[in-house]
């Protein structure tokens, strides 16, 4: 049967594909040709259409499609207490394309306090009648892709106090947005899937990093994070191995993290990304304890190639022989539009996979 409550039995990633109009009003601004109150309306007009659109392809949860931001990460950590914008030398580079050669990094203390993402959901929370899911980036992505030396080392010598004041920040985070009426939240935490990839845990490992070690770290802040939300806020982790331009960037199954990923950390539901022969097989499915949900990513947002109904319903149940069918909802693998870019496909091939979801949901889940 439909669940009653997030995570939806169709529901979606957050991130959508870039409308003309908002494209054209950002690089106008990005030119200093409009200031930022045109830039902000254009933003809010463009929102109301992408709601509507999510309203009309049935979906019972729906996003902004992070119009507001440029990157799905760095606009969030970046209005943090304590964190800035930064250039960097070296661009992040996915397998085919490079993200633009920006960062951020740990300049004062931690804290979260009067973040303008609170005004984002409020605004999205006025504008539906559906349940509105607020999507921000989970802790790890502060610490994750600049390391040790993107913090101030006067401020924080030691790490420990880092990620405590992190996990205080994001506790802060949490609250926050409950006040603000948000009932359905979700952390993108896609750095833990990394840890499932032997490059990315050479790459830790040449750093200084123990990437066993981060496994817990990570689990921790997450955990201490959602500690204490309100009883009737859904938390969920979105779990992916990189979206950008359509490429990727990490491989491998969930069988070294899933343990901790389902049994240490209090979240309500994980999305997971589940469209490749990357993503590995769903037996780590069976760590899944009673009470939790998992939402499968079987449709990709990489491609506008529409998927099979009889394939998506032949994996479900492959799924189901690990993990319960009533803990089991669907999704596509992860954002239409990770970075304001967005992947390789057109609008209305972005719509068709959701309205696809809704409606094999309703034929599965009847």
């Amino acid at each position: 049967m439909q669940r009653p409550i997030p995570p939806f039995r169709a529901d979606h990633v957050g991130s959508l594909l870039r409308s003309a109009p908002l494209k054209e009003a950002r690089a106008q601004r990005e030119r200093g040709e409009i200031d930022d109150e045109t830039l902000r309306s254009v933003e809010d007009v463009e929102i109301q259409k992408i709601v509507a659109k999510q309203e009309s392809v049935g979906l019972k949860s729906v996003t902004d499609g992070e119009y507001r931001r440029a990157f799905w990460h760095y606009d969030f950590l970046a209005g943090l207490d304590g964190v800035e914008w930064t250039d960097v030398e070296t661009a992040v580079q996915f397998k085919g394309a490079a993200l633009k050669p920006k960062g951020i990094k740990v300049t004062g203390k931690l804290g979260f306090s009067d973040h303008p993402m609170l005004d984002h959901y409020r605004y999205l929370r006025s504008i539906t009648s559906a349940t509105a899911k607020m999507t921000i980036p989970a802790p790890s992505a502060l610490h994750y892709r600049g390391g040790r030396p993107m913090i101030d080392m006067d401020l924080y010598p030691d790490m420990e106090m880092f990620f405590a004041d992190l996990a205080q920040a994001y506790r802060a985070a949490v609250r926050g947005f409950a006040d603000a009426g948000c009932r359905y939240l979700q952390m993108d935490e896609v750095y833990i899937a990394y840890l499932c990839d032997e490059e990315q845990r050479g790459y830790l490992r040449d750093r200084g990093d123990d990437p066993e070690k981060l496994l817990g770290v990570y689990a921790k802040l997450i955990d201490t994070a959602v500690a204490g939300r309100p009883a009737d806020m859904i938390v969920t982790m979105h779990l992916c191995r990189g979206n950008f331009r359509s490429t990727w960037m990490a491989k491998g199954g969930y069988e070294r993290v899933a343990d901790v990923l389902f049994n240490q950390i209090g979240v309500d539901a994980y999305f997971m990304e589940y469209d490749s022969e990357r993503a590995g097989g769903f037996e780590p499915l069976r760590f899944l304890p009673p009470g939790k949900q998992v939402v499968l990513g079987l449709v990709t947002s990489k491609s506008g190639a529409l998927e099979s109904r009889d394939e998506i319903k032949r994996r479900l149940d492959e799924a189901s022989k690990h993990v319960a069918l009533e803990q089991i909802c669907l999704s596509p693998q992860c954002g239409f539009a990770s970075t304001e870019e967005g992947n390789t496909l057109a609008e209305d091939e972005q719509w068709a996979k959701l309205r696809m979801l809704v409606e094999l949901a309703e034929e599965v889940w009847r």
